[in-house]
């Protein structure tokens, strides 16, 4: 069977008959991930704590109840924590905890091309949701502009001491497009450890933010517990165990 399969591949690479699928491949591959993301829920949905499941409508506003969920559940009100922005946009997530949360000491770093998508996602064409950088007059802000694949290693470079520190860590993944959310995530593993929070804005859009989910804890064999959710988990956090 084996000596079967490896001729029927070698076969295949000679003479293409695969090819015909081939105007359907990204439907395809959209029923993988789209179904990998139902059984994800299903499964897992009995072990959050606070969720909406199903809600037949979304509320964006909702998502201020998630943060103000992992705020007092995981006590950060008071506490330093140094949090990460990856899509920044106009800035209403990154000004909502960098208000709620008082300590002097903690650092809020967001990253961002400010110049829009890099790439088409969904409906948006590349370009779309440009903003300009946040003016915030908070000390722990910063911003930093560009790709992702541009600006995240030199930071890291630079910013270790804070991201390597006992402070509690917040990643909150907002770049909507998978290829800026799997890099990110994969630049950050070696940084993550018990007791991190990772947010994800746009976690069941398949293609994008979930497939980049489902690769990361496969690919790196981590431990992501689901512990809120909003809006039939497009917006979900996570703990590192």
């Amino acid at each position: 069977m084996l000596r079967f399969i490896k001729f029927a591949k070698d076969a295949l690479l000679a003479f293409p008959l695969t090819l015909i699928f081939l105007p359907f491949s990204r439907f395809f591959s959209f029923l993988y991930y789209y179904n990998k993301l139902v059984i994800w829920i299903w499964k897992n949905k009995g072990d959050v704590t606070y969720h909406d499941f199903y809600s037949p409508f979304r509320d964006y506003k909702k998502r201020y109840a998630l943060y103000e969920n992992i705020l007092q559940e995981q006590k950060l009100k008071e506490e330093s924590i140094c949090y990460l922005e990856f899509g920044v946009a106009s800035g209403a997530s990154f000004k909502w905890w960098l208000e709620h949360n008082t300590n002097i000491d903690s650092h809020f770093y967001g990253f961002d091309t400010f110049e829009g998508l890099p790439e088409k996602w969904g409906s948006f064409d590349k370009g779309a949701m440009s903003y300009k950088i946040p003016e915030i007059d908070d000390s722990r802000a910063k911003f930093f502009k560009g790709l992702f694949q541009e600006t995240l290693n030199p930071f890291i470079q630079s910013h270790e001491v804070n991201i390597t520190s006992s402070a509690r860590r917040i990643f909150h993944m907002d770049a909507d497009l998978y290829s800026a959310t799997i890099f990110s995530l994969s630049q950050l593993f070696p940084y993550l450890k018990k007791g991190d929070l990772i947010m994800f804005d746009e976690f069941s859009v398949a293609m994008h933010e979930f497939k980049a989910f489902d690769e990361f804890v496969s690919n790196f064999y981590i431990k992501l517990r689901p512990i809120a959710a909003v809006n039939n988990f497009y917006q979900i956090c996570f703990i590192v165990e």
